[in-house]
């Protein structure tokens, strides 16, 4: 979709930036569903998107280009919406009655600043990774950005490609790339899906979701693929590239069997183990998570999609990974309250109240209710999923002392591990300071997962106080300065 050709809100006299009744930050399923319904229900929303085409992730598509069908029913609903595509959100500040959101916008990396009554947090997730012996390789990408590759660029990581990891993305990407004319020839899913009948209620109150998976394994036996539960990537192989990886059962506590591994040819391996939550605005902003089923911290909101913090509310995968079906309801659950509270005669001050009026749209509290009882199936569903794929310990059985934890610093795991059993680091912080794991490029979000088990503790939750790269003239001016 095209950038909004309306030219944006202009400055007061005061000079204080344009102000919108609600800035939604993420223009993936949650954020275009709560974005569209505030809208229609007379709001004055700002879309802000570090992408330059709507859809996020799951609606990644090629520029120029129509959105995905599944997406184009959300899309045709932002008409009225001020849609800012390549605007970044580096930081959330109160200001008053209202929040500031500062960004960097476009590729000249301009700095641009919007205020809003309330603000709605749809950042979406990041793929979680678990390092092994040679996965530095050219040719290992991420499970998602084989997806993303195919998706944007209509190009396939390989033509020899292993699908490996953890989670429900495996089957979906390992089907997508297998149309696309790769030979997948194995897909190796570390966890047991036997694990899903211990929520066999559950299974059966989302029956489109085996649907869905009944789908993905129709179409990776016509492909010839085989699925191998149980089983893991513990090595790749090569030198200019990967050749070959190596695929071991694994026990019930995540740890190789010992004389099970086996080779398996390929030229790419797409590898990941679910998503995490990105939290780092709404962690800065002081909002409250909660820890979902596979461990990963989430934000923590209530019926309503209100966060802990009063005037900012959450949907979608930033409350815990779900799928697009949950995101898009949270989306809309969320920008139903949102009306509610900003309704004619509610003042900015009252917008975190529970009792704030009712929105005047006929069948919105019916609308409401279905919501609220859809997300709670959908939210159930993707507590099965997180506890059924959750990693087990026995992974960092996988790396020799010269594995790579951390690629940007290029620390490798006998450090990590020097630094917990000789230094007396017993937190991921303390093993921060002492090997420089998690000071590179991304800022953690590849190797911090890694090391905080490495560590012997849970992830701690995204704390970052800003969300990405800032250039140092938009920091002279303080955050909060009109």
């Amino acid at each position: 979709m095209p950038a909004d050709p309306r030219p944006a809100p202009a400055a007061d006299p005061a000079g204080d930036p344009p102000t919108a009744d609600l800035a939604v930050v993420g223009a993936g399923p949650a954020g275009l569903a709560a974005a569209g319904t505030a809208a229609a229900h007379g709001l004055n929303v700002v879309l802000l998107d570090a992408g330059e085409r709507v859809g996020g992730q799951i609606h990644r598509h090629p520029a120029p280009g129509e959105p995905p069908r599944a997406a184009r029913p959300l899309v045709r609903r932002l008409r009225s919406v001020d849609h800012r595509p390549a605007h970044h959100v580096w930081t959330v500040v109160r200001d008053g009655d209202s929040w500031l959101l500062h960004c960097v916008a476009g590729p000249e990396e301009g700095a641009a600043t919007v205020r809003a009554r309330a603000v709605l947090l749809a950042t979406g997730a990041y793929e979680r990774h678990l390092p092994f012996p040679g996965w530095t390789l050219p040719g290992v990408v991420g499970a998602g950005g084989a997806q993303a590759m195919l998706k944007s660029g209509r190009v396939l990581p390989g033509r020899r490609v292993v699908v490996a990891g953890s989670g429900p993305l495996l089957l979906a990407v390992a089907t997508t790339l297998a149309g696309a004319g790769a030979r997948v020839p194995a897909v190796v899913e570390a966890a047991g899906y036997t694990a899903y009948a211990r929520h066999a209620g559950t299974l059966a109150r989302n029956a489109g979701k085996l649907a869905e998976a009944a789908r993905h394994g129709g179409s990776l036996l016509r492909h010839t693929t085989r699925l191998l539960t149980r089983h893991a990537v513990t090595a790749a192989h090569g030198t200019a590239r990967v050749e070959a990886v190596t695929v071991t059962r694994l026990d019930r506590d995540w740890r190789p069997v010992p004389g099970t591994g086996r080779r398996v040819p390929c030229d790419a391996l797409a590898v990941g183990h679910g998503l995490v939550p990105q939290l780092e605005l709404a962690t800065g902003l002081g909002c409250s998570v909660r820890r979902t089923a596979d461990g990963t911290p989430a934000l923590a909101v209530d019926a309503e999609q209100r966060t802990s913090v009063p005037g900012v509310w959450a949907a979608g995968e930033t409350c815990g990974i779900g799928g697009v079906d949950l995101a898009r309801t949270e989306g809309e659950l969320a920008a139903l309250s949102i009306a509610r509270a900003l309704s004619p005669g509610t003042s900015s001050a009252s917008v975190a109240s529970p009792s704030a009026a009712r929105a005047a749209a006929p069948g919105a509290p019916r609308r409401a209710a279905a919501l609220t009882r859809r997300r709670a199936r959908l939210r159930a569903f993707a507590d099965a999923m997180a506890a059924a794929h959750r990693p087990g310990p026995g992974w960092t059985a996988w790396l020799d002392d010269g594995t790579e934890v951390c690629r940007c610093e290029e620390v490798t795991a006998d450090r990590v591990r020097e630094a917990v059993t000789t230094l007396g680091a017993r937190d991921a912080r303390t093993v921060k300071l002492l090997t420089r794991a998690g000071m590179g490029w991304c800022q953690g979000r590849m190797c911090g997962q890694a090391v905080a088990r490495l560590a012997g503790e849970d992830p701690a939750p995204d704390r970052r106080p800003l969300s990405c790269p800032v250039p140092l003239s938009h920091l002279a001016q303080p955050p909060g300065a009109a």
